[in-house]
């Protein structure tokens, strides 16, 4: 699928500050806005330096990326979408980054039973993910918080936080599991539901 240069979408802070990221063409993707963006990363601060960051759903990258700009030691990918998964290798090598990054072209679910096989106590835990599924699609979100709301989810930091992007008119539990919803953010049509990991 043929990509589109989008004017819209630029990485809003950090080394790789206002350069401009490509999307797909039509309506294949919903990428999260760059105002949205810059309210997800204005709430996680200076943390993300560092961090382990795990991008689902991951679409341009855009969000993954955005950590990277800010200093995330790795970002892990998860898309299904093929074009997606191409978009998302384009978009890393404009900015020329090629180490620190996992592209993972599988669905959530799988993605994240993957991870969880390979994880040892031996590797640094993920401490930031950011989970944005198209928002009709529910089950995903249920799915998702089930898997990492259990003891399964064993590449979660201490004090973990999970993030939903979701329409602002579907509720998340306020808790699930070891996983308790801290705080809750709309934005237009968007919404972002902040779910702390008991340590």
């Amino acid at each position: 699928m043929p990509v589109l240069l989008s004017l819209s979408m630029r990485i809003i802070a950090g080394k790789y500050r206002s350069r401009i990221l490509k999307s797909l063409k039509g309506s294949a993707l919903r990428p999260t806005s760059d105002r949205l963006r810059e309210t997800l990363f204005n709430v996680l601060g200076p943390a993300v330096a560092g961090s382990r960051f795990l991008d689902v759903f991951a679409g341009t990258g855009a969000v993954g990326i955005e950590a990277l700009s800010r200093g995330a030691a790795e970002a892990i990918f998860i898309e299904n979408h093929a074009p997606a998964t191409k978009l998302i290798r384009q978009n890393l090598d404009s900015l020329k980054i090629d180490s620190g990054y996992t592209i993972l072209a599988a669905d959530a679910p799988s993605a994240l039973e993957k991870l969880a096989a390979r994880y040892t106590p031996s590797n640094p835990p993920i401490d930031f993910i950011f989970v944005d599924p198209p928002y009709a699609n529910h089950a995903d979100y249920e799915r998702i918080l089930a898997f990492l709301s259990s003891n399964s989810a064993s590449f979660l930091a201490p004090n973990a936080l999970i993030i939903f992007e979701h329409h602002h008119k579907f509720h998340l539990p306020e808790s699930s599991g070891r996983l308790a919803c801290t705080r809750l953010l709309k934005q237009g049509d968007a919404a972002l539901s902040f779910f702390r990991c008991a340590a």
